[in-house]
């Protein structure tokens, strides 16, 4: 079956770098030559591949370099390095026509200076310490989203910026072209899950449509019985199969109806080329139960999914998914349910009716069968386990109106405190930064969305850096945190961000 997973390794990221003519033929080797190593030793420690470009100094070459990019679907991303001083104007036409990620790099090829031997060759040659301030100043004037990596290479934290940066260009390419697929409508009257979709074909590129559940019941019915039959046995060889849904068991047609509806579901989505998919208890059509297993499993192996309609999730989702591919961990819908209010010891049990991803576990989960009252259909069927312990981010999306806001939270999940033998979901329990009610507070504020993806593979700097390329609104909680301090974020990216759409 083809994967939904991407291989990052065949996404491109191009190294450019920056000089002028005026140096001449020897001065313009050695930059090539410096060039070249700095690429050489950064794409090492890329999940992309890195591809050095040849030395840019003139307009025309900057502007058919970006173009270059734009037209090519391996590249997701630029990184761009003035060596030597680049006059800035000759890259106005090449940053106002690049439409992918930047990144301005800002290095040099040596370590240490040469202190005994150091002149003006030198000088002449190395000399991105004001070459890359002009180089940023053009970027600022003409309005450029793009991440600042400042450092020489050799150094980890260099390379773990970038690589971040990387991974979030990975996944801002997977949401320009995702396909997301609803079946049927969000809940009814709830507000947060709604949202303006052509916006969102236009923000972050994502195609979102609606097709009817019976559309997918009938894919379901599709499903040959022995297809069935081994995705059974497979379930019975990766999870703890309750005795009641193993075969002979008084109720292991469940289960098969559960293998069938992810089936059927994987077959509709893999046809569709479909990247992402909701659901809702309100319209099952003649689904037999509401999908849990199906969705589980399908988000452990990269696909996005939003509950009740909710395809803001959904899209969050698979770009973590994206973002963290390779990675230990995984990313999830996920729901704050409740809380623990002991003082100084507050928890927030995150869960949601069936559908947390087992890709935040590496224990071995069961798979067991329990009443769901809500949705009208019989017993699902469905994976639990309890999150590893670990930091971990959780990201929302809400429709503001004029704009779409992210809010992050920092946390740290924890080992659950006690048995929950009576609550048979996937589940996480976390402390949240700074604090719960400086969290909560912040949360509320911000009119955070109820559903969040939760991420254990990559933290909160691959979102900001994804917000940036998809310039959205990006709110972060963390230990840094105020409430007075949050708030007035709050009012000034609303002024801020009314101001930058234009009239």
């Amino acid at each position: 079956m083809p994967s939904i997973t991407p291989d990052l390794a065949a996404h491109q990221v191009w190294f450019l770098t920056g000089s002028q003519g005026l140096y001449g033929e020897e001065t313009l080797r050695q930059v090539a030559e410096q060039s070249t190593r700095i690429a050489e030793e950064l794409g090492a420690a890329l999940p992309v591949e890195l591809v050095w470009k040849p030395v840019l100094t003139d307009t025309d070459a900057i502007r058919r370099a970006a173009l270059a990019a734009n037209a090519d679907d391996r590249v997701i991303g630029v990184i761009a390095w003035a060596h030597t001083f680049s006059p800035a104007k000759m890259w106005i036409t090449g940053l106002d026509s690049l439409r992918k990620p930047l990144l301005h790099l800002h290095t040099q090829a040596n370590v240490d200076l040469p202190w005994s031997s150091i002149d003006f060759d030198f000088m002449n040659l190395n000399q991105a310490a004001h070459g890359d301030r002009e180089f940023a100043y053009i970027q600022t004037r003409l309005g450029v989203a793009r991440k600042t990596v400042v450092g020489h290479v050799s150094d980890i934290r260099v390379r773990a910026e970038v690589e971040t940066w990387s991974r979030a260009a990975a996944g801002f390419a997977a949401a320009r072209s995702l396909r997301l697929a609803r079946f049927g409508d969000n809940m009814r009257y709830v507000a947060v899950t709604e949202g303006d979709k052509t916006e969102a074909e236009l923000q972050f590129g994502v195609q979102v449509n609606t097709w009817g559940v019976n559309e997918l019941a009938a894919a379901v019915n599709a499903a040959a019985d022995s297809e069935v039959d081994a995705l059974v046995a497979e379930y019975e060889e990766l999870y703890d199969v309750v005795p009641e849904l193993r075969r002979g068991g008084e109720r292991h047609g469940s289960l098969r109806d559960g293998a069938r509806i992810e089936l059927g579901l994987r077959s509709f989505l893999e046809g569709g080329g479909f990247g992402a998919f909701t659901t809702s208890f309100e319209d099952l059509g003649s689904l037999p139960q509401l999908p849990g297993l199906a969705v589980q499993r399908l988000m452990a192996e990269g696909y996005g999914f939003g509950a009740e309609g909710d395809w803001k999730t959904a899209i969050l989702v698979r770009v973590a998914n994206v973002m963290g591919t390779g990675l230990p961990g995984g990313a999830s819908l996920m729901e704050d349910y409740t809380y623990h209010l002991e003082p100084g010891n507050e928890l927030i049990l995150g869960a949601h009716m069936l559908e947390v991803s087992p890709g935040l576990t590496t224990s071995r989960p069961s798979l067991e069968i329990h009443p769901l009252a809500i949705g009208g259909k019989a017993d699902p069927v469905r994976l639990v386990f309890t999150a590893d312990p670990g930091p971990a981010v959780v990201v929302a999306m809400s429709d503001m109106r004029d704009r779409f806001r992210l809010v992050a939270n920092v946390v740290e999940n924890v080992e659950l405190p006690e048995p929950m033998p009576k609550l048979p979901v996937g589940h996480a329990v976390w402390k949240p930064a700074p604090d719960f009610r400086t969290s909560a507070a912040a949360w509320l504020t911000a009119g955070a969305a109820h559903h969040t993806v939760m991420s254990t593979a990559v933290g909160v700097d691959a979102f900001r850096d994804f917000a940036e390329m998809a310039r959205t609104e990006l709110l972060v909680i963390d230990e840094s945190t105020t409430p007075h301090g949050f708030q007035d974020a709050v009012r000034w990216n609303a002024a801020y961000y009314r101001l930058a759409r234009g009239i």
